[in-house]
């Protein structure tokens, strides 16, 4: 009888599991098929432009520059960009967004930390008060991990983490960030919020679409308080907040509101104390992420993670070419949190004439900001239409829709640029190259599509033998270069 009973109810509750991820499943195939729609409707693209940011918001060490995020390339990505000025002794006041990001290090260096909740301080140091009472009151200094920053680092940020960064160096740090506000971690709407935990933020902060609509209906309910946002603490009831910190209500109204305006890079008087590894200690700690990594990745921890990595190191190309140049990648192999962030970045170094191989994102949208130099990029969409056609510079975006074919030329002596991913682990396909899709296709194939003899196709599919790069005046250039010239001296002979 107890048999009977046990066996009715594993059947029930197996029919109900069955029933109940059937919901789920077809609720999330709903959301899925509606996030296409959406896309569908944001994506018919019919030109695009090299954008430049739009908003410019002062700090009191540093400007925050923002990408509209209302253009229509940014929408059909679902992404929004923005780029951070530190000068010397600037702090990025902690703050944390609605999305997860990708941070890239363009010049400078720095440090950097982020708050995982739930994670300890493995920071930690003892008490060095002179008095044993004060002693026996107070404790040493701790916090949860710092990371030096430096240019060329990607630095990838959960959505939800709190995170600041420092400017310790004695020149300017810039760092451009994507924000993948189409991520399923975004839970909002699609523009990027962000959310401050000190300074003064301006109102600007808030400053795209629908948020922007919120800020200035928010500022006028304010009135005289106008042109001045709030931290996240502002708006809380002063007692309660001095009982939750279990602090003064003198000191819980100096958090609410700031004597001066600051902004969100606030300038440190003094140099800001941390605790922080010496560099063999570093390098240390480095070599030992890399053998996790290489491993398999599982050993880390949730509050562990490594959150950055180096793709302007020349050591860790993927792909080099000594007269044309190299590409890195970060993704989620190498880093392996962005399996979870689903982001992946990569950076080019073309030399002057050099060529990058025309290809396609197979499975990404790819936004490329320019850091030094400037080249030609053409953009092709699935009409054959030319979208795109035109000298890009430094500190300018273009973003390359999900499988709109792309090629990109060095104009500059040094033409260099960091693609960021809608992917933790994007693909490219190229057309030209050593690993080509004419490579692969059988010559038949090549000859019936265009209608070309069977030596053209030949030509067309081994002419070119090197892989992604393509160094100026390389062999097979040079032999189509002296091809064309013989064609063009037969068609003259042949007029005359």
């Amino acid at each position: 009888m107890g048999y009977s009973s046990l066996l009715s109810f594993s059947l029930g509750f197996l029919l109900l599991f069955h029933c109940s991820f059937a919901q789920i499943e077809q609720v999330v195939n709903s959301q899925q098929r509606q996030q296409q729609q959406r896309f569908q409707t944001q994506c018919q693209i019919q030109n695009l432009n090299a954008l430049e940011p739009k908003r410019r918001i002062e700090s009191e060490a540093g400007v925050t520059e923002f990408w509209d995020q209302n253009e229509e390339q940014l929408q059909c990505a679902n992404v929004a960009v923005f780029r951070h000025t530190i000068q010397s002794r600037g702090l990025l006041v902690p703050s944390y967004d609605n999305a997860p990001e990708l941070v890239y290090v363009v010049q400078g260096s720095g440090i950097h930390g982020a708050v995982f909740p739930g994670c300890p301080e493995t920071f930690q140091e003892e008490s060095q008060s002179r008095s044993r009472s004060e002693r026996s009151q107070q404790s040493g200094e701790q916090h949860q991990k710092v990371r030096p920053i430096q240019e060329g680092d990607v630095i990838a940020l959960p959505a939800g983490v709190a995170h600041w960064i420092y400017n310790n160096g004695q020149s300017k740090l810039v760092l451009v960030a994507l924000a993948d506000v189409g991520n399923s971690e975004n839970q909002l709407d699609q523009y990027l919020r962000k959310f401050v935990l000190g300074g003064s933020p301006q109102q600007e902060i808030q400053g795209s679409g629908q948020s922007r609509s919120r800020s200035q209906s928010q500022s006028s309910r304010r009135g005289q308080q106008g042109q001045q946002s709030n931290n996240i603490l502002s708006a809380f009831d002063e007692e309660i907040l001095a009982q939750s910190f279990n602090i003064d209500t003198q000191l819980a109204r100096r958090l609410q509101k700031e004597k001066r305006q600051r902004g969100i890079i606030v300038r440190v008087q003094e140099d800001l104390e941390v605790l922080s590894p010496h560099r063999q200690e570093q390098e240390q700690e480095y070599e030992e992420e890399r053998e996790r990594r290489q491993r398999n990745g599982l050993e880390e921890t949730f509050c562990t993670m490594t959150l950055k990595y180096n793709i302007n190191d020349p050591s860790r190309a993927d792909v080099y070419n000594p007269r044309g140049g190299r590409v890195s990648s970060v993704n989620a192999l190498n880093l392996p949190i962005l399996r979870f962030l689903q982001l992946s970045a990569k950076k080019g170094v073309l030399h002057r004439d050099a060529i990058l191989a025309p290809h396609w994102n197979v499975n990404a949208h790819s936004i490329v900001y320019i850091t030094r130099g400037n080249g030609r990029i053409q953009i092709v969409s699935e009409n054959g239409e030319s979208v795109f056609d035109e000298e890009i510079r430094e500190g300018q975006l273009v973003v390359v829709p999900q499988n709109f074919a792309v090629v990109k030329r060095a104009s500059s002596d040094k033409f260099e640029w960091v693609s960021f991913k809608t992917n933790g682990l994007s693909q490219t396909s190229q057309l030209a190259g050593r690993v080509s899709v004419f490579r692969a296709l059988p010559l038949d194939v090549i000859k019936n599509s265009f209608d070309i003899s069977r030596e053209d196709a030949r030509r067309l599919k081994e002419s070119r033998s090197e892989t992604t790069i393509f160094a100026p005046g390389s062999s097979s250039q040079r032999k189509s270069q002296s091809e064309r010239e013989r064609q063009r001296e037969r068609e003259e002979r042949e007029i005359h």
